[in-house]
């Protein structure tokens, strides 16, 4: 039903799709949030409201802190909480997070066909090292993290070092992340850029990210491919 769907372009079917990971395939938000609650806890101050947090979620460190105690990372007493915060986090890291409902069917759906899947994620690799198997990820072909390529996203290097361990040109890969630098690195790198409007999304809505497609739910990804045309 393309009436759900925004799209830009002619789709050509992919031979893979990378995803990123907090808030595309995985809620890891409340998991995120607790950590930076407790660092609110620990000095005797009440919880940030969850309401407030989940929208930064995919910023990581630097959006949850920002959040919680209205500080930025050039802020001196940054770096003491970014630490305190990485370490609740490592402790805590998949208490309640888990993958997207529709998550599980897509991944299937997209094994079916043999498009190749895989993960580009931001986190550092000890912490996504830690969280995919536990989440039910560690089939992904391929797993670049934040500190894989000398530069993260909204840099390509992630997005074209999985190519590259993947074996497939840049041009025949999609990418779907629920965030700004997401669209960015997909758009730089080559790659079919998808939004994902079930995601964290930060305070800048989907429709001004300049993204090939947003879709709404994960599931929609599999009707795409449906439609799309053989390269």
């Amino acid at each position: 039903m393309l009436s759900a769907y925004s799209i830009r372009m002619t789709l050509r079917k992919p031979r893979a799709v990378l995803f990123d990971l907090d808030g595309t395939l995985a809620d890891t938000a409340p998991d995120l949030a607790g950590a930076v609650n407790m660092l609110r806890t620990a000095r005797g101050l009440t919880p940030t409201d969850y309401a407030l947090l989940r929208p930064v979620a995919s910023a990581g460190a630097r959006g949850l802190i920002g959040a919680a105690f209205g500080i930025t990372p050039q802020d001196a007493e940054y770096p003491s909480l970014r630490d305190q915060f990485l370490e609740n986090y490592a402790t805590h890291i998949a208490v309640h997070s888990h993958l997207f409902a529709e998550v599980p069917a897509l991944l299937q759906g997209l094994e079916q066909q043999s498009i190749t899947w895989g993960i580009v994620t931001n986190k550092v690799t000890y912490l996504t090292e830690k969280l995919v198997p536990q989440i039910g990820l560690a089939q992904a072909a391929c797993v670049i993290c934040g500190d894989t390529t000398a530069h993260p996203k909204p840099h390509p290097a992630p997005l074209l070092e999985a190519a590259n361990r993947i074996h497939l040109p840049p041009e025949s890969c999609w990418y779907v992340g629920d965030d700004l630098r997401d669209i960015q690195a997909g758009h730089a790198a080559g790659m079919t850029t998808i939004a994902a409007g079930w995601g964290y999304c930060g305070a800048t809505p989907t429709v001004s990210w300049g993204a090939d497609i947003t879709i709404d739910s994960p599931y929609q990804l599999l009707d795409l491919i449906a439609q799309a045309s053989a390269a």
